[in-house]
């Protein structure tokens, strides 16, 4: 097995996948009408162009940390045997769970989210939508730092992790609705997924399990599904520049941070939440977007 094959071999092959699921989405979507128009031209090429840059851009960052996992693996004080079905279960869970810990810090630390907005900032939900892929992936190498600490082998952590990757692909659609009860408390399902997408006030900031949606109900962050959800951000880009929705929110961090003149608030607008400003004192979107509804809701 090279290099490349170690870093990426399980999405490479789930490609023709992925293109057969758009497709039959597409002519799903097709029966619905208006009532779910699903695609829409410019917004999916954007995101079919910004997953095929991911997969070089991706590629490049994995073999970076592979340096740096193999050199922690080396020093691990025990090596998982990755012969053994055991080891594979428990380096699965282990992965989603730090999923999890990196995905919900993401959403709630300005700097992170700053690359992870563009999986989020198209107003559609469908399999392109899934493909919408940032271009800076430092920060989610960081989260799998653990594992090679803990003995698992640098190969074995990415192959783990394009498991979770391409199993999150198919919960990014509006066309299948609910599953059974059981499937729905365990794993993540569409239905769940679309609360994570949603611009809502009553959506923000829940579900982020990527395999499994245990993570959010132990934690704390679950969210059923009770009503259609509006996609996209809080406050929409409009642009259909693939480089303005790839960095436009780095942008505005730093406008924010050369306007700082207090460490504090420098602190707060790099590592506060996303639309933290001064005087906040680190509320969350949700809540500023409740307090902004109460107050209109009060004074009609």
């Amino acid at each position: 097995m090279d290099l490349w094959d170690q870093i990426n071999q399980p999405v490479t092959y789930a490609i023709p996948f992925f293109v057969l699921a758009l497709v039959v989405e597409i002519l799903s979507l097709r029966a619905h009408g208006e009532e779910r128009a699903g695609y829409e031209q410019g917004d999916a090429r954007n995101s079919l162009v910004m997953g095929a840059v991911s997969v070089f851009v991706s590629g490049a960052a994995k073999f970076v940390a592979l340096i740096g996992y193999a050199v922690l693996y080396v020093h691990a004080p025990w090596h998982i045997d990755p012969r053994n079905p055991l080891s594979w279960i428990g380096v699965m869970l282990a992965v989603d769970l730090l999923w999890y810990g990196y995905h919900r810090t993401s959403h709630r630390v300005r700097v992170v989210w700053a690359a992870h907005q563009v999986h989020h900032n198209s107003r559609y939900f469908n399999y392109a939508t899934a493909l919408r892929q940032k271009w800076n992936p430092w920060f989610e190498l960081l989260a799998w730092i653990p594992l090679p600490l803990l003995g698992v082998p640098p190969w074995m952590v990415f192959t783990a992790w394009s498991g979770n990757l391409i199993y999150q692909f198919w919960v990014h659609t509006e066309t299948i609705g609910k599953l059974p009860r059981w499937f729905e408390f365990v794993f993540n399902t569409p239905s769940h997924h679309r609360v994570h997408h949603a611009s809502d006030a009553e959506y923000l900031d829940r579900n982020y399990g990527g395999i499994f949606i245990l993570w959010d109900r132990l934690f704390g962050t679950f969210r059923a599904e009770t009503f259609r959800p509006t996609y996209g951000l809080t406050k929409n880009i409009e642009s259909t520049s693939v480089f303005t929705l790839q960095y436009y929110e780095f942008g505005a961090l730093w406008r924010d941070l050369r306007s700082s003149r207090r460490i504090r608030d420098w602190a707060g607008y790099a590592f506060g939440p996303p639309g933290w400003a001064p005087g906040d004192r680190w509320v969350s979107k949700k809540a500023k977007m409740r307090d902004q509804a109460s107050r209109v809701a009060s004074s009609s």
